[in-house]
């Protein structure tokens, strides 16, 4: 668990200032996880942002016309995105009276929800032990463990979620999820990673293979 103490440390010193890592409301999250699954941070936060401010509410978003929805999206492609959010929106406002669920096969069954979207809003919203896999963690563990089987596989996706999760820190999932994440964002970067300022350096297969 020294590596995920590690990323933790380092997540608190480094780690931008985002407004739905600011809350626990499953909506929000929710919210940012579907526009950020095929966009940028720096290009989805005012979608984020204009979105919320018209439907702080999910009732609002359920009661809203596809159109309206589908206007508000403009410009972030992958369309689908938005009507499945509009859909799930009126799901929730039905079959749970407005309240987002906070169980891992609920979430995972609503339109649009993977697996990882489903354990995001989990452990940030929930606290809930369930380790989120991204490109960015895969890109973490593959270079600090030396985990060199594709993630595309079904053996290397087993791989990848089995490692994720064991290094999980059961009660600090929403911390553990975020910084793992961010690390890897902002420090275990896809190209010209800053290596000689890891704190994980010392231990890292790729930095000193």
């Amino acid at each position: 668990m020294e590596f995920s103490r590690e990323i933790i440390k380092w997540y608190y010193e480094n780690k931008r200032s985002l407004p739905w890592r600011n809350c626990s409301d499953p909506y929000k999250i929710w919210i940012s996880e579907i526009i950020l699954q095929q966009t940028r941070v720096k290009q989805g936060l005012p979608y984020f942002n204009r979105f919320i401010e018209k439907y702080p509410t999910i009732d609002l978003l359920a009661e809203a016309s596809e159109n309206e929805v589908l206007k508000l999206w403009q410009g972030l492609g992958y369309y689908s995105r938005a009507r499945n959010m509009h859909t799930t929106a009126k799901e929730i406002t039905e079959k749970y009276n407005g309240i987002f669920p906070n169980d891992y096969k609920k979430i995972l069954s609503l339109k649009g929800v993977g697996n990882y979207t489903a354990a995001a809003i989990c452990s940030f919203s929930f606290n809930l032990p369930y380790a989120v896999v991204d490109g960015n963690v895969i890109r973490v563990l593959s270079r600090y463990f030396g985990v060199q089987i594709p993630f595309d596989s079904s053996q290397g996706k087993k791989v990848f979620e089995q490692l994720a999760q064991e290094l999980l820190i059961d009660n600090k999932a929403r911390e553990n999820n975020q910084a793992i994440m961010e690390f890897g964002a902002l420090q275990c970067k896809p190209k010209a990673p800053d290596c000689k300022l890891c704190p994980l350096k010392n231990s890292c297969f790729g930095y000193n293979k």
